[in-house]
């Protein structure tokens, strides 16, 4: 496999070398699990005409169409590929590789920055994480093509983490700098969390909540998502993000107008998006259970257990290999604020370090989830993972032990570039790595670390003292932290 990590002998060439080879070396086996191309190969196989679709892991539990769906491709007219997500494409592209020129075509957004690798099927690169235009026009090809189908055709649909930015064609009313605007009201200045906001701009679009699925009905629809199969009752009832699939029962118009002002947003946004939420219009509506149930489908999970740290166990057993103990720490979900999970995390490794408990070194800590970054009116360019890193940064300071690494799997933390006012010298970070080498050596190269958190301009900082960690694209296991704590020489 090609490697994740892309500027390792940078991130090598200072600093707590030693420890920062085993945290890189942990890492790279993580990131390298968090790839679904071999668990949709698995999936899907093919055998001259016979497509055989399945594999019990990949099934959610209690699924009354369980078991492996067998497809003789003489008697299907066309097969497409509709989705999106951050890093899509290394799912759409297994489903190419497996059904070659039988594979008429389809449509998937990605995010910008990320090379296009499929072949036979488009690609629009749209803005993550607040949507622009190119996410509408990459919404709208998928449509069109869908206006021909019939029960003759089978179609595949690919979703994972990101999809709720990238497939974002706004209802009639509401313009796309509107959804936008609310976009970054609600997740960059105010710091809610994603479910919070999918209440709101699932009944704002013709594609999320289901409603993607609606202008397929009429085939044959095979839904695979990167991400946990969970449970059959859980996917219909309780789904929140996952697009192709039905819309969780607590969205309702109601509760996108409570969720804004939850969080005092309700007067801020567009006047548009309260007129459309306050007439509550049904046509408009999420795709339900009862509704999507009637469809001709079958339900996938591709990357079973990552929600339970799925990704960890190779990373796990990687640390074990270089004779280190390996604990999870936690999931740092919800409204955890990257900064002070930074403090929290570097508490626990001097602990570790100063007093051998709760574990004794050497020893790694992972964690995984979502940390999240409450930027206010503040512009500068990072991402939940370099804040974590900066943040960590300062109170390992003078620490001849501590090695941390935080990124997302995805390969790009945060915005990215999306923010960065034209300032294309500095390449899209996937997170960052320090030891308590880095505070002086940030104060050497002229940056000030707890100015640069204040601006929550974490991108630059890092990157000026050769810790920004640069990765390959894939789709999104979450975020990935590793914290090293190594035996006092």
């Amino acid at each position: 496999m090609e490697p994740r990590i892309l500027n390792r002998d940078t991130l090598l060439s200072h600093g707590n070398i030693k420890g920062r080879e085993a945290v890189l070396t942990i890492l790279e086996t993580g990131l390298q699990a968090s790839d679904p191309y071999d668990n949709m190969r698995k999936l899907i196989r093919r055998d001259g005409n016979k497509l055989t679709v399945g594999w019990r892991d990949f099934e959610p539990k209690g699924d009354p169409k369980a078991g492996d769906e067998v497809i003789d491709l003489t008697k299907v007219r066309n097969v497409y590929v509709f989705g999106a997500a951050k890093g899509v494409q290394r799912m759409a592209k297994a489903i190419e590789d497996v059904l070659g020129d039988r594979l008429i075509g389809g449509h998937v957004i990605d995010k910008k920055g990320h090379p296009i690798i499929c072949k036979r099927i488009g690609v629009t690169l749209g803005a993550h994480p607040v949507p622009d235009e190119d996410c509408g026009k990459g919404c709208q090809k998928i449509i069109d093509l869908t206006k021909s189908l019939t029960k003759d055709d089978l179609v595949f649909t690919c979703t994972g983490s990101g999809v709720s930015a990238l497939l974002t064609l706004p209802v009639p009313g509401v313009t796309m700098e509107d959804i936008s605007k609310t976009t970054y009201l609600m997740q960059i200045e105010r710091g809610a969390p994603t479910n919070d906001l999918n209440a709101i701009r699932n009944h704002l679009d013709m594609m999320k909540g289901g409603k993607i699925s609606r202008y397929m009905n009429a085939a044959r629809a095979i839904h695979i998502v990167g991400d946990d199969p969970s449970t059959y009752q859980n996917i219909m009832h309780n789904n929140t993000y996952l697009h192709n699939l039905p819309d969780t029962d607590a969205y309702t118009y109601d509760k996108a107008v409570e969720n804004l002002k939850k969080w005092n947003a309700w007067e801020a946004v567009p006047a548009s998006v309260r007129n459309f939420l306050e007439k509550a219009d049904p046509v408009y509506a999420t795709v339900k259970a009862d509704e999507f149930e009637k469809w001709n489908t079958r339900i996938f999970g591709v990357m079973p257990g990552y929600r339970k740290t799925g990704k960890l166990p190779p990373a796990i057993k990687k640390a074990e290999e270089l004779g280190l103990k390996a604990v999870i720490l936690s999931e740092l979900t919800g409204n955890v604020e990257a900064a002070h999970a930074g403090r929290y995390v570097a508490s626990i490794a001097k602990t570790i370090e100063r007093i051998k408990q709760p574990l004794e070194p050497p020893c790694v800590l992972f964690s995984s989830g979502e940390m999240i970054v409450t930027v206010g009116k503040e512009t500068g360019v990072g991402g939940r993972n370099q804040e974590f890193a900066l943040s960590v940064a300062r109170d390992i300071s003078g620490s001849k032990n501590i090695v941390v690494a935080s990124v997302d799997t995805d390969g790009t933390d945060g915005p990215g570039t999306q923010f960065g006012q034209g300032n294309t010298s500095i390449p899209c970070l996937g997170g960052g790595i320090v030891d308590g080498f880095t505070l002086d050596a940030a104060k050497k190269a002229g940056v000030n670390i707890d100015a640069e958190l204040a601006r929550h301009n974490s991108t630059p900082a890092l990157w000026k003292i050769n810790d920004g960690i640069v990765l390959s694209p894939n789709i999104s296991m979450l975020d990935l932290t590793v914290t090293l704590v190594m035996k006092p020489s």
